[in-house]
């Protein structure tokens, strides 16, 4: 067992549950403004990307110098967030309307800022750009969107969701927290290790079994049976008022782009539809740049809110 010491957070964050949409109780982690002066700033909402959760935005809410309020959610299906009924598949328009709701809450009558890592990012672009005058800045933190469909897979597509749904979906669980904090550390190599030991805690709980188990619906697992509609998802894009800033790690072998299917040549032409843009990449970094580099973004989103 590890003899190193958990992390201490520096800026303090309140959890409350949000009931939006009839059944759906969403967790806020919220960290408050600091002084006066940045009560007057709009808030900074964090979207995390799949098989995350807000508590991961701690130690890069700690290196933030700006006052503002940030706020992190946990998406359905992820740590504290849950519809009343289980599904058999989580939805993106969920999202997109669970996002919509949240900012109702959170910033009803002006425009925020958002950040969206991954899962994240991608939704919060559709967002941005259905929404647009709901956004003041975007910041896209390596959320590159998923490779083009064709019509034709869709029968396949249909067929392997129906099996599927034949077999219970399960989570991996771990003996303990090192355990956890280990996993952590392998998705995200240069990640603290104190922090991903009190990460560790946030990601996953002790059940009656005496493991660790991820705050996860293991139903994100399933294929989803709809196929990616680019050039809806590309619209959506063109329309974002909002400036927009790009971030993504060095290590290219760690993004998600697939070299088959979705190219890094589609890939910034996809970019190039964005109406302002900027762009940055972040050195000895993968694809958890929250984690990787926490102080490097920070510094980042910091100067790019406040320009």
């Amino acid at each position: 067992m590890s003899t190193i010491s958990s992390y201490t957070p520096d800026r303090t964050s309140t959890t409350k549950q949000v009931q939006i949409r009839g059944d759906v109780s969403y967790r806020l982690r919220r960290w408050p403004a600091l002084e006066e002066a940045g009560r007057g700033a709009p808030p900074l909402l964090l979207a995390h990307g799949w098989m995350d959760v807000g508590a991961s935005f701690q130690r890069f809410v700690d290196t933030l110098s700006i006052e503002r309020e940030v706020i992190a959610l946990d998406w359905r299906g992820f740590g504290g967030s849950k519809a009343s009924r289980p599904g058999d598949s989580y939805w993106f328009y969920d999202y997109y309307a669970d996002l919509d709701a949240i900012i109702d809450h959170i910033s009803p009558h002006a425009p925020l800022d958002l950040l969206g890592h991954s899962m994240g990012g991608n939704i919060a672009m559709i967002y941005a750009g259905t929404c647009p005058g709901r956004i003041r800045r975007l910041v896209n933190v390596e959320g590159f969107g998923l490779a083009r469909t064709l019509p034709s897979e869709a029968p396949a597509r249909l067929a392997r969701w129906l099996s599927e749904l034949k077999t219970p979906a399960s989570m991996r669980t771990f003996a303990s927290l090192q355990d956890v904090a280990d996993h952590l550390m392998k998705r995200s190599p240069h990640m603290d290790e104190r922090f991903a030991l009190w990460l560790a805690g946030e990601w996953t709980e002790l059940k009656a079994d005496g493991r660790r188990h991820v705050l996860a619906d293991a139903v994100h697992k399933r294929v989803n049976p709809m196929l990616y509609r680019c050039d809806e998802v590309l619209a959506a894009w063109e329309n974002i008022e909002a400036a927009v800033l790009w971030v993504e790690g060095d290590k290219a072998n760690q993004n998600p782009l697939n070299h088959e299917r979705y190219t890094r040549e589609e890939f910034e032409e996809r970019l190039g539809r964005i109406k302002s843009l900027e762009r940055l990449r972040i050195d000895d970094c993968g694809h958890m740049v929250h984690l990787d580099q926490p102080g490097a973004l920070a510094q980042a989103v910091e100067r790019f809110l406040d320009d």
